[in-house]
């Protein structure tokens, strides 16, 4: 068992328990900047850095250029290993940008963030022509909470680039016959769109899409069941910051859900994330850290056992 989850029977439900099932055999994954990641060595922070005005958590920048790249600069100095860089908000009831609108509100933000500092950029977008622009522009991740999915055009601009690429499960509504199944069988469809299209299997990182067509008690189960995702083979990102479950839970705003976020973050890397995606990072590298040492025996260099 593995805090209290049991081992499944089956070849596709089968939970490897133990600590070293986190060693992922992925291979190392090297981006235009920053250094290789390897898997399972330690968890990546990826900090968030919205320039849309209406974002749920309260941290909207409106396309702030200096604004961005100050926050891109405190995040990198804070230990964040790249950085997710969107115009949109995703939010339940937000309006949708056109291409070029989120291009305009981007595009400045994103090119000066990139110049900016040492450590990738991602961009956050489901739309093939912004992921393109983005790419041109310095971004060397494309993040898209579509999964290639809204856009026919999206996996073929990622594998022209040849840039990693995170693919959210998402959908309209929040209706599954097996939760952790249904998730499962479709990032394997969006895997499988992303591999015919071209796009390296090293280059494909999953997330479950906590938050993203599922109510507070899927999201639950699925924090709890994370192991089960490891079936599929790729790393695995997981956004829970700030996310609106943590409110409902603890009946706070998303701007006072700093604890929540980072009992979430834990069971996210002890359930086998290979990158957590945040809004505070300095707290969040921290408990990362310490959760690291605990599931993953990392220790910090000039470690010492006295």
């Amino acid at each position: 068992m593995v805090l209290g989850i049991p081992r499944l029977s089956g070849p596709e439900n089968e939970l490897t328990a133990s600590r070293p099932s986190l060693q992922r055999t992925a291979p190392t994954l090297s981006v235009a900047a920053g250094e290789p990641l390897v898997w399972g060595r330690r968890t990546y922070v990826m900090g968030i850095i919205n320039l849309a005005p209406d974002s749920f958590s309260g941290d909207g920048l409106a396309g702030d250029v200096p604004a961005a790249v100050a926050q891109a600069r405190r995040m990198e100095a804070d230990g964040a290993d790249m950085l997710d860089v969107g115009a949109e908000s995703t939010r339940p009831g937000s309006t949708p940008l056109s291409a070029s609108a989120e291009a305009q509100r981007l595009l400045p933000a994103l090119e000066a963030i990139c110049r900016a500092v040492q450590v990738p950029v991602s961009v956050d977008t489901y739309k093939a022509s912004v992921a393109r622009r983005a790419i041109g522009a310095g971004a060397s991740i494309v993040n898209d909470v579509w999964g290639l999915l809204a856009d026919g055009n999206m996996a073929r601009v990622i594998a022209d680039a040849g840039v990693p690429a995170i693919l959210m499960h998402n959908q309209r509504e929040a209706e599954y016959d097996d939760l952790v199944p249904d998730v499962i069988a479709g990032l394997r469809r969006i895997a499988g769109i992303a591999g015919a299209a071209g796009i390296a299997g090293h280059n494909i990182i999953l997330d479950p899409g906590i938050g993203f067509g599922k109510t507070a008690d899927h999201n639950l189960e699925l924090l709890r069941r994370l192991p089960e995702l490891q079936v599929l083979g790729y790393p695995t990102l997981l956004g829970v910051s700030r996310k609106s479950t943590i409110g409902r839970v603890l009946g706070l705003p998303a701007d006072d859900r700093i604890e929540g976020t980072a009992a979430a973050v834990t069971m996210s890397i002890a359930g086998g994330a290979d990158i957590v995606r945040v809004h505070d990072v300095k707290q969040m590298v921290r408990v990362a850290r310490m959760t690291d040492a605990i599931v993953r025996d990392w220790r910090p260099e000039g470690w010492s056992n006295r």
